[in-house]
């Protein structure tokens, strides 16, 4: 079973914190949001592999270690997965990009997948599937499965706030991918939001409502 990560470093949950509050404008919702994912991504990429290489300094030559994995793909869930990228790349500007595009519809609460574009060698690569919120669990689930259809096998899965239910969904469905998340939260209300959550990320990033 894959484990579930709870990244408690204080300055994460201080800049979660600051993002819940409803006063909190779409600038700095933004702007917390970047600080956050590279925070959390020190912990996402912990367990990537190494190799030693010969490297010559101003005073000798030594061997030291470098990324093994040289082939990263950071895998937003459109739309609000949009605002965990740019952390990810400032920590690793060799990464690529791929999107997948979903939403819910209202009445069956299901994800929809619109759009799925991805680098060519994605299936050789480690992949990073972002998203604020692990709700119900159901776009995260589809995501994977839509990587899984293409060779994809070193997946990771990281979100902000993330529902029991989510969780559980998603384990039953991807046991053998990691979930990387700041905050477990109590649940989900009559309407699959995440309580005490912090509302719906994509408008909130993008100020849509």
């Amino acid at each position: 079973m894959g484990q579930v990560f709870v990244l408690d470093h204080p300055l994460i949950a201080d800049k979660l914190t600051r993002m819940r509050r409803k006063e909190t404008c779409s600038k700095d919702f933004r702007i917390l949001l970047k600080e956050i994912s590279l925070l959390m991504g020190y912990e996402v990429t912990r367990s990537m592999k190494t190799k030693m290489v010969e490297v010559e300094t101003p005073l000798m030559v030594t061997s030291k270690p470098m990324l093994e994995e040289d082939l990263i793909t950071i895998v937003p869930i459109l739309r609000a997965g949009v605002g965990l990228v740019d952390g990810l790349l400032e920590l690793l500007p060799i990464a690529r990009v791929g999107h997948i595009g979903m939403y819910r519809d209202e009445e069956t609460k299901q994800p929809v997948e619109y759009y799925c574009k991805m680098p060519a060698d994605v299936a050789e690569s480690l992949v990073i599937v972002v998203d604020p919120m692990l709700a119900t669990g159901g776009s995260a689930i589809d995501a994977v499965n839509a990587l899984k259809s293409r060779g994809c096998a070193n997946i990771r899965m990281m979100n902000l706030v993330a529902a029991p239910e989510g969780i559980r969904a998603f384990q039953e469905a991807h046991p053998d991918v990691d979930i990387y998340v700041a905050a477990v939260d109590d649940g989900l209300d009559q309407n699959a939001y995440i309580l005490p959550g912090l509302g719906d990320a994509g408008d909130r990033i993008f100020g849509t409502k």
